[in-house]
């Protein structure tokens, strides 16, 4: 729209002096027409008088230079005129060269906005871009810092790790290499003691070997005296039959040091001898028991073989 303003007040000058060469042009007059000359009427009754002929000549001269400067300002104005007229087209052509310049600066003006812009917005996408990448380089450089110093930390925690555990495995090879004297001598020591107490212990086990072999046969004939008085007890509370004869029964039974029959059952033999036996140990409750423990060890659970005898 500026430009469009610019144009016009050119556009209007050159018009108005283009209309007015051609009205002059138009409605020029003719200075070269000779002047009429002036007749006065006389009175009808005043006799004509005699012009005198110097004047006339002076008037004549007069007219004549009134024409040549008529002449002169006639050329003067046609010469004016062309003078204007080439004014006005140079002015009209410079005008035109104005305007196509003008329309050439618009048009150019117009491109250099439209580039700007184009420009603006890559350099605003580019400075967008630059940003995001300025943002996602900064990220990287803070992700890359914090690996580097949890590297780090890593690292100094490893290195602590590593000598607390070279201090640890010194102080566990002082540690195995004080046990193992300490072990070694020990072992020389329990070596020693071992023999020595093996030396009293073969002296012991001989000598117990020979008790014991001693008591061995003090408790079995206390085992069997004691069993054949337990046999003797149920025999003699057994309601024997006929039919039991040349049958037995193996009962197992368990017994209180007081001899009191804490439990009972059949483990193999003639079912109607078995039930007679098993009725009669708990009608005894009680059987015969020795007050020595190594000989109750060998009676407090027992397998007690019954076989009834017949005179």
């Amino acid at each position: 729209m500026a430009i469009r303003s610019d144009f016009t007040f050119p556009l209007a000058i050159s018009a108005g002096i283009h209309i007015g060469v051609i009205i002059i042009l138009i409605m020029g007059v003719d200075f070269a027409e000779k002047p009429k000359p002036q007749v006065q009427a006389s009175s009808p009754a005043v006799q004509a008088v005699v012009v005198d002929q110097k004047k006339v000549a002076q008037h004549v001269e007069r007219l004549k230079a009134e024409k040549r400067e008529a002449e002169r300002k006639e050329k003067s104005r046609q010469d004016e005129l062309e003078r204007k007229a080439k004014q006005a087209r140079q002015e009209r052509e410079n005008e035109q060269a104005q305007i196509k310049k003008l329309e050439q600066q618009r048009k150019q003006k117009e491109l250099e906005t439209k580039n700007a812009n184009a420009a603006a917005k890559v350099a605003q996408q580019q400075e967008k871009q630059a940003k995001e990448l300025a943002k996602k380089a900064e990220a990287e450089r803070k992700q890359k810092e914090s690996e580097r110093k949890a590297s780090e930390a890593a690292a100094k925690k490893a290195a602590e790790k590593r000598k607390q555990e070279e201090a640890a495995a010194k102080k566990a090879a002082d540690e195995r290499k004080r046990k193992a004297d300490a072990e070694r001598k020990r072992q020389a020591e329990e070596e020693a003691r071992r023999q020595q107490e093996q030396m009293m212990q073969d002296a012991l086990a001989a000598e117990q070997a020979s008790l014991s072999q001693t008591r061995n046969k003090q408790v079995t004939s206390e085992v069997q005296r004691f069993t054949s008085m337990i046999i003797a007890t149920i025999s003699r509370n057994v309601q024997q039959e006929e039919s039991m004869r040349g049958k037995s029964c193996t009962v197992w039974v368990r017994l209180a040091k007081d001899g009191f029959v804490t439990s009972s059952r059949i483990v193999d033999g003639d079912p109607i001898l078995c039930r007679a036996t098993q009725t009669a140990i708990q009608k005894i409750q009680r059987l015969p028991i020795s007050t020595e423990p190594d000989v109750y060890d060998k009676l407090k659970e027992l397998n007690i073989i019954y076989r009834p005898e017949f005179n």
